[in-house]
């Protein structure tokens, strides 16, 4: 025949053919399922996320209360975001972790800051302690009927693309609590401070607990890793701690009589509110640095975020009904409630609604400077929108 050319083809080339047929297809199938279009196998995919992990100070215990207020009935004038109209509902504010205690609430660090991710969750849990955090393969444990946090993460970090994580931890490991209730008593009840011998606890326990706050961060990546992140892809931010209670000289209720605990819910010695401002708040932060720069992470410096509106501040005011709630003049710490007629005990000494505010603004200004570590203050008489970043050396 003329036009055309017959071509002699070789067993060799048939088999080679032959075996391309085959794998051709599986290739094409592998990058299906593992390549670019599969949001499992990248963090490049997924919805963006901001996470917070650790304790009550990042959750949003106390975010139920609005300042401070005597008035003990209905909405304890306007104070308690809790009330219904014909009683108190707490899952309002904490949703359902209001039943197991974690009380993660809708003012909480990461849900009040504004425009960071298109999800921001929250995992940490009131009373949490570094065990809490790790992963149970490596000796975390479960808390509050919760899987350890870094267990919690791993899922997150394998469905959303995680940018940030925002982590507070430590305050539980050295007994903040106990310390709290010990100064308390040491007022009201036996006349003594509790700085000397407070002082001596925390020393004997802050070695191991800020070694545990970095093995934590050590957990976070190493979940981050095995999810398939590089370092570049997320950050995360260390934070230290408020000081909820005023030094005294800022103190608007006398040192003598009972208004300290009767009225200002703030049952404290001078000495002993002065080494807590000036002392063990700034010790705990220092050593938090410390262990951010050890880590490689960013550091965010809280020491000062409540100055002017802890309970008892002379620049902060108690609610009535003539002085409504108020995010420029009411305090941002919820008081000892020494009778307990108001809200679990749990929730003294933390940040309220108004204080996580103003820590979701320093969150939102921190995620906005991505390099550097920062301490977050207020401005007297605004509320969360004059939070402010000032860079540490």
């Amino acid at each position: 025949m003329t036009g055309f050319r017959t071509t002699r083809v070789s067993p060799l080339s048939r088999r080679r053919a032959a075996a391309a047929a085959l794998v051709l297809p599986l290739v094409c199938t592998a990058l299906l399922t593992t390549g670019a279009g599969s949001s499992a196998a990248s963090p490049a995919y997924g919805p963006t996320a901001i996470v917070s992990m650790g304790d009550s100070y990042i959750s949003g215990e106390a975010g139920r209360w609005q300042g401070n207020s005597l008035t003990n009935s209905t909405s304890r004038d306007g104070t308690d975001r809790a009330w219904t109209g014909s009683g108190y509902d707490p899952s309002r504010v904490y949703g359902s972790t209001s039943f197991n205690g974690c009380h993660r609430s809708d003012s909480a660090e990461v849900r009040s800051a504004t425009g960071l991710a298109a999800a921001q969750i929250n995992i940490a849990c009131s009373g949490a302690t570094t065990a809490n955090v790790f992963r149970a393969s490596n000796g975390g444990q479960a808390y509050k009927g919760e899987a350890p946090q870094a267990d919690q993460l791993a899922t997150i970090a394998g469905t959303h693309k995680v940018e940030l994580i925002a982590l507070s931890i430590g305050g539980n490991d050295l007994g903040f609590a106990d310390i709290i209730t010990t100064c308390a008593t040491d007022y009201i009840v036996w006349y003594s401070y509790c700085y000397d011998d407070q002082q001596a606890v925390v020393d004997s326990k802050i070695d191991k607990a800020m070694a545990d706050v970095g093995k934590s961060v050590d957990e976070i990546r190493a979940v981050m890793s095995g999810a398939g992140y590089a370092a570049s892809d997320y950050r995360i931010v260390l934070q230290s701690y408020p000081s909820p209670i005023p030094r005294s000289t800022e103190n608007r209720y006398s040192e003598s009589g009972w208004s300290r605990v009767s009225t200002g819910g703030c049952p404290f010695w001078n000495k002993d509110s002065d080494w807590a401002r000036d002392s063990l708040v700034p010790q705990i932060a220092n050593r938090l640095k410390g262990v951010a720069s050890a880590k490689g992470v960013q550091f965010l410096d809280l020491r000062d975020m409540l100055q002017g509106r802890e309970v008892c501040a002379k620049a902060s005011k108690l609610v009535s009904a003539t002085q409504p709630p108020s995010a420029t003049s009411s305090e941002w710490a919820r008081w000892i409630d020494s009778d307990s007629t108001q809200g679990p005990v749990q929730e003294s000494m933390h940040p309220n609604s108004y204080g996580q505010l103003g820590q979701g603004r320093c969150l939102t200004l921190i995620h906005a400077s991505p390099t550097g570590n920062h301490a977050c203050r207020n401005t007297a008489g605004t509320g969360a929108a004059g939070m402010y970043l000032s860079p540490l050396s």
